[in-house]
């Protein structure tokens, strides 16, 4: 075992023991907790923005994208809003606990299933530091012991978070270790916490699909999934036109950058001569371009739009942008959208535009995705939206949880079982 090893699965034996202790705790003594980390966010901004700032130094002289670097910066408005969050989720019922289902058995046995925490939850997280506070946050009101491992690229801001984190549990009766930051810098640490089963629980992926896919195919830890979104807006042959432009360009150029925007347009060829100049017009004013099929260059160039449209190639279909790019395609009933979707689609979200109850019935029975948008733009796959608060991410796998994944999502369950002298 190497040195790296040994770290990782040190700081993970440690969280293993808060996660024991954490467990039985009563909300009002977590909550508390959540208060303690808000107020040391606020009152220590200035240590906070000062490792931020040695990150975004770093990054600029990297060559890093505008956009990356602006989610990778920390401001003192944007740290209260972080300090915010973790007050919202104070208010937010603990599931801990909670009988799911119970009965009295013939024999007299008294059976109930009841909430409880997953144990010791690691996550491998891609350049927003917010991300060391959200998931910290999520997973001490939900129980959980969190063993963080954010990027390089956001290490001095991670770290300074994660001892201000700490400190604040110093003085409440949460154990330290339930907040822990995964040491070393390399993949090599990220690797031994993949490798870590028997002492983390669960692991959960936030990032790009690359990132997603990598821990899902090297970890022995079990992994939930998510963030990954190639979505769909279909437009059906009996949809309002008004409707679909106004939410096909808020599902694509609302926010681009995030797992519920739209990637791909499908139009049924019944409406696409009265649809797609609107839209093409609309994706113009918002700064799309489109990626088009051959009917969709056709439409584009009889009619002066404004829009810049490329032509698609199949690379284009299967590609999450996270940009402002839209590929577009024309189909020529709801099956060849289906069966598009199926080829393409990361079982994140799908939306149906259509003013045919017929028509919406078929196309959310045969969607296999976490979410199915039905005249709604698919940027309402939130937990926040859904009325669940925070989340941790939006898992698109079936075992057990899919979509947004809130604190109930973040809890297993057990069976108590209480008798008197019963044997079998």
């Amino acid at each position: 075992m190497s040195d790296i090893e040994r770290e990782v699965h040190a700081v993970a034996g440690r969280a293993r023991d808060a996660a024991a202790d954490l467990a039985p705790l009563s909300r009002s003594v977590k909550d508390a907790a959540l208060l303690a980390i808000a107020d040391a966010l606020v009152k220590r901004t200035d240590e906070i923005t000062t490792a931020n700032a040695e990150d975004v130094a770093r990054a600029r002289e990297e060559g890093t994208s505008p956009a990356m670097i602006d989610r990778l910066t920390l401001t003192p408005r944007r740290i209260e809003a972080i300090a915010d969050a973790v007050r919202e989720i104070v208010e937010l019922p603990d599931p801990v606990g909670e009988s799911v289902r119970g009965s009295v058995l013939p024999n007299g046995l008294d059976l109930r299933q009841i909430r409880v925490p997953l144990g010791v939850i690691g996550i491998i997280y891609e350049g927003r530091p917010n991300v060391t506070v959200d998931a910290a946050a999520l997973c001490l009101k939900s129980g959980n012991a969190a063993l963080l491992r954010g990027s390089s690229s956001a290490y001095s801001s991670n770290t300074a978070i994660v001892g201000i984190l700490r400190d604040a549990l110093e003085g409440t009766e949460v154990p330290v270790d339930a907040i822990q930051m995964v040491p070393g810098r390399t993949r090599e640490s990220s690797t031994a916490l993949m490798r870590a089963r028997g002492l983390v629980d669960v692991l959960i992926p936030r990032g790009g699909g690359s990132l997603i896919q990598a821990v899902v195919r090297d970890s022995t830890v079990p992994v939930i999934e998510t963030g990954e979104g190639l979505c769909h807006v279909y437009v059906d042959a009996d949809a309002d036109v008004d409707k679909a432009v106004a939410i096909a360009t808020n599902a694509k150029a609302q926010r681009c950058s995030v797992c519920n925007s739209a990637e791909t347009l499908l139009v049924h060829e019944a409406i696409a001569e009265a649809f797609l100049p609107r839209l093409l017009e609309s994706l113009a004013e918002s700064g799309v371009t489109a990626h088009g099929d051959p009917r969709v260059m056709e439409i584009a160039a009889a009619h002066a739009t404004g829009a810049e449209v490329v032509e698609a190639t199949e690379e284009d279909w299967a590609t999450e942008y996270l940009s402002m790019d839209l590929a577009v395609r024309v189909v020529p009933d709801i099956d060849e959208a289906l069966a598009h979707i199926r080829r393409y689609s990361t079982q994140h979200t799908e939306a149906i535009v259509t003013d045919s109850l017929r028509a919406s019935r078929y196309f959310v029975s045969r969607v296999d995705s976490a979410a199915v948008m039905v005249n709604a733009s698919t940027r309402f796959t939130d937990g926040g939206e859904f009325g669940f608060g925070a989340e941790i991410g939006i898992s698109t796998q079936k075992l057990h949880a899919r979509g947004p994944m809130g604190l109930t999502e973040m809890t297993s369950t057990k069976y108590v079982v209480t008798g008197d002298g019963h044997l079998r």
